[in-house]
């Protein structure tokens, strides 16, 4: 069972793993050493290197291969410059993520206790109980802010319609006064 599942995971069924194949990151990286190219290896020359080296090949090999590829990019074992693969410099620095690095954090001596962060937003203001409150400002006598609208006195209304008559929709015509023609 533990031989099946160590296959499935690599692609290949029992009946391959059998044959004297070693695992594709172990022949990627052999292919990789023997090209010894400046720039790296593209997949296609990989993929005639490995084909050359190990005649019995799974139909699915170029598929497992991409696979592997990609997972040995991911995990570090390789790196890709311009489309091709090459085993990482191990005098290269390590590779930094996207953003602003944080800070350094400086140690603290020991015996230092640190305060909790301060809470954010605007502090409150003190409430002071004992404080007398303060002396209000000279007033003018009106109150503060928009004084009240007044309710209008003597303006003629229009007389409110008969009850029972509905009105029509939308304006209603404008009333002309009652002048006496002539």
């Amino acid at each position: 069972m533990a031989t099946e599942e160590i296959s499935r995971t690599q692609g290949l069924n029992p009946s391959q793993q059998s044959s004297s194949l070693p695992d594709y990151p172990q022949m990627i990286l052999e292919a990789i050493e023997t090209l010894n190219e400046k720039e790296g290896s593209s997949m296609s020359s990989i993929a005639k290197q490995i084909d050359s080296t190990h005649s019995d090949l799974p139909a699915s090999h170029s598929t497992l291969l991409s696979h592997h590829l990609n997972q040995m990019k991911q995990m570090g074992q390789i790196v890709m410059l311009n489309n091709n693969y090459s085993k990482p410099d191990p005098n290269a620095p390590a590779k930094r993520g996207r953003g602003r690095p944080p800070k350094p954090k400086v140690p603290l001596p020991p015996g230092v206790v640190v305060s909790p962060p301060r809470p954010r937003g605007r502090p409150p203001k003190p409430k002071d109980l004992l404080a007398s409150p303060k002396p209000k400002s000279v007033s003018t006598g009106r109150p503060r802010g928009r004084p009240p609208k007044k309710a209008k006195t003597g303006t003629a209304t229009a007389p409110p319609p008969p009850p029972g008559v509905k009105r029509g929709r939308g304006r209603p015509p404008k009333v002309l006064p009652s002048v006496g023609f002539q």
